[in-house]
Formats: structure tokens, C-alpha cells, sequence
């Protein structure tokens, strides 16, 4: 797996999760789907996120590079 194939896995997780948790609990766990999107549009601007730092800690080789 590529850092880049977690970072989509990832974020797919954490927005199907909130979208869940905003059906069955509360809505407001739609900021954190807010939070992904904004994160993910950070992503794709600089080539940097918090998670694609970590996952290169935990031995994941970049795509391409």
C-alpha cells in the first residue's frame, strides 16, 4: 500500500463514519466530514497532510517518488 492509497482509505473511512454518526446520533458530526474535505483540499494544494506524514512513519513508500 502507498501513502497515497491510505490517505484515500482513510478518509473514506472517516466520512462514511461521521456521515453514520450524523444519521443515528447527532448532526454535528458533519464538521468532521467538513474537516476531511477541507483536509483532503489542503492535501491536493501543497502534497502535505498530518496523515500522509504519518503514514510515511509507518514505513508506507510515496507513489512515484
Amino acid at each position: 500500500m502507498t501513502v497515497e492509497r491510505g490517505l484515500r482509505l482513510l478518509a473514506g473511512i472517516f466520512v462514511l463514519g461521521s456521515v453514520a454518526l450524523a444519521r443515528w446520533h447527532s448532526q454535528w458530526w458533519l464538521l468532521l466530514t467538513a474537516f476531511v474535505g477541507v483536509n483532503l483540499l489542503q492535501s491536493g494544494l501543497t502534497d502535505w497532510c498530518p496523515a500522509m506524514w504519518f503514514f510515511g512513519k509507518m514505513g508506507l513508500k510515496r507513489c512515484g517518488k
